[in-house]
């Protein structure tokens, strides 16, 4: 599976806010947006008057980087969405969270979605008992999401295990620290999604 492989801090600088693509990192004095505020490049510093499109167009790649997302990838999703009843922003918003890379992520079980990805694709977490290691896979109000136990003594999962007990889980999710399972209880309302982003902008673009 293709993927984006670029220094991510470049992309929060370029979207001007913090997109939280490095985890524990983007909360220190070493995030790149704390350090060098402005877009990255030769004239990233030169204010320009961004057209309609072009907040449409920011829009977009701000929502396809924070779930680290290629271009096809994005495209595919947004016309998934826009084939469901609703509204199309929230439903393309509540299929990105459903992804198993980034319920992952939400648990506690990776300190980015970056993260969480890679565990996945590593094969350390069962769906419903069965291995699943692709981090696209929709997940389904009432999927149990677990390690597997042969993972959990691993010196990184067991730090982040460490760190869950810091950390709250969204009204959508619960987490089990005894077995350390997670359940999807419902999928996501568009208010129980912390993305700044303003998904009838994407809507807009995509109509065009």
């Amino acid at each position: 599976m293709a993927r984006y492989v670029g220094p991510v801090c470049r992309q929060c600088r370029r979207e001007g806010e913090k997109l939280f693509l490095k985890g524990n990192r983007c909360m220190t004095d070493k995030c790149s947006i704390v350090r060098r505020s402005y877009a990255p490049g030769l004239h990233g510093q030169n204010r320009k008057k961004v057209s309609e499109y072009g907040l449409q167009l920011r829009e977009k790649q701000k929502l396809r980087r924070i779930y680290g997302l290629l271009e096809a990838q994005f495209e595919n999703y947004f016309a998934l969405a826009d084939r469901k009843k609703g509204i199309t922003g929230e439903n393309l918003l509540q299929i990105l969270e459903s992804r198993l890379d980034n319920v992952v992520y939400r648990l506690g079980f990776g300190s980015s979605r970056r993260e969480a990805r890679q565990l996945v694709r590593h094969g350390h977490f069962l769906v419903n008992g069965r291995k699943v290691n692709i981090p696209s896979y929709l997940l389904k109000a009432g999927d149990t999401i677990s390690l597997k136990e042969n993972s959990l003594g691993l010196p990184r999962i067991k730090m982040l295990l460490e760190e869950i007990a810091d950390k709250s889980v969204p009204e959508w999710l619960e987490l089990d620290t005894n077995s350390w399972t997670g359940r999807v209880k419902a999928l996501p309302l568009r208010e129980q999604i912390d993305i700044p982003v303003q998904e009838h902008l994407i809507v807009e673009l995509y109509s065009r």
